[in-house]
């Protein structure tokens, strides 16, 4: 009997694989529906403020909200940070839309800004001085693109000054996703949501007069282990040390009107709602951390992840050097590898795509912590952090 040709083995083979890949995204997809299920159960069994008859409640595949037609926003979002963003590698999506689901219609793209569309096929820009702020942020839906893509709904979106978008509140959502780094076997109730009242002011250039929230609260639950707390700031920037704007979940409910967690028992919400310490659920100083290195002994077109960050857009080749203080391989197979700041504060991030891991004659997740490198290559925005790919040690030197 005569063997079969070596090619047709290896076309076989080849074959087989790509079955087992299908099957393993088929896979993958139900899994991901299964724990978004999970999640809306749990919001609506726990994490649910109480809904007054005449509200809105608009249900999304990861959050709920209470849709205030009056302000053009949402009263709150609920949402569930779960475990499963420490490993997430889905980054923002900046898809932007109408939520259907509102009945007599969300906010949209010209409550925020205009454009006009030029001559050069390019669009002019006219802002109104506010950022379309998340109330459930991107990031905490990394691991699902599904979820992650419907926080971008309008409904999800709350006009917020950019300073305070990208400052303090920002530093805040980091700071709560960061609990679970060291509680990852838990998973987190938050209800976010601006706080509404009679008179205030509006985005007068908007088509639907959105109006502008003057305060913002933020509470979480930690269920298993019975610990809440409490956050309200203002829409402003943001000067002082995240401690200060703690305060408990009931005077959340005092300044709101609303009603957290009620379907717990009284003797247990009464445990976690009048606490307004903070210590558990805010990072202290990192000792991990290191300071940027200093840019004027850098050489030519050599910079720090400081000034690193200011080529997010020039789309040349420039050499970033700093410090590896975190270096792990991403549950998707790639290699994440941070300078000078640990996550959830990251600064700059550099990233090795799992097909380009071969092109390393070392580990580098093991070989490079707490060395001093310098990478080559272009700098890109890739959710808010500087970020930069690299295809093979070549574009690594260790100093």
């Amino acid at each position: 009997m005569q063997a079969q040709p070596i090619e047709i083995k290896i076309k076989e083979a080849v074959e087989q694989l790509n079955k087992i890949e299908q099957e393993r995204k088929k896979a993958n997809t139900q899994l991901e529906n299964l724990k978004l299920e999970k999640i809306c159960n749990d919001l609506v069994a726990i994490g649910l403020p109480a809904v007054a008859p005449n509200e809105q409640l608009v249900k999304h595949s990861a959050y709920y909200l209470d849709y205030a037609p009056t302000f053009k926003q949402a009263r709150w979002v609920a949402h569930i940070i779960t475990p499963d963003v420490i490993n997430g590698v889905v980054f923002r999506t900046n898809d932007f839309r109408v939520d259907s689901l509102v009945k007599g219609g969300s906010a949209e793209e010209a409550d925020y800004f205009t454009k006009t569309l030029k001559p050069d096929g390019s669009f002019l820009y006219d802002g109104y001085g506010y950022d379309r702020g998340h109330l459930a942020p991107s990031a905490d839906f990394r691991w699902s693109q599904k979820a992650l893509s419907e926080s971008y709904y309008y409904s999800n979106m709350s006009p917020q000054l950019p300073d305070f978008n990208r400052g303090g509140w920002g530093d805040l959502e980091d700071a709560i996703r960061g609990y679970l780094y060291k509680n990852a076997t838990t998973q987190l109730y938050v209800v976010t949501g601006p706080v509404l009242k009679e008179g205030l002011p509006v985005i007068t250039k908007s088509k639907n007069k959105v109006a502008i929230p003057q305060l913002y609260f933020k509470v979480v639950l930690d269920a298993g282990q019975q610990k809440a707390i409490g956050f309200v700031m203002p829409n402003a920037t943001i000067t002082q040390p995240l401690q200060y704007y703690a305060v408990s979940i009931d005077s959340v409910e005092a300044l709101t009107g609303l009603d957290f967690f009620n379907k717990l028992p009284l003797a247990q919400q009464a445990i976690f709602e009048a606490n307004s310490n903070a210590t558990d659920w805010l990072p202290t100083s990192n000792s991990a951390d290191v300071a940027p290195l200093p840019q004027e002994q850098m050489a030519k077109n050599h910079f720090n992840t400081t000034v690193a960050q200011q080529y997010t857009k020039s789309n040349n080749e420039i050499y970033v050097c700093g410090t590896v203080v975190g270096a792990r391989l991403s549950k998707a197979g790639n290699i994440l590898i941070n300078l000078d700041k640990q996550f959830p504060n990251q600064v700059f991030t550099i990233f090795i795509k799992k097909d380009n891991i071969p092109n390393f004659s070392y580990n580098p997740t093991d070989v490079l912590k707490g060395k001093i490198i310098c990478a080559k290559g272009k700098v890109i925005d890739l959710g808010g952090t500087a970020t930069m790919y690299i295809d093979s040690e070549r574009a690594l030197s260790v100093q």
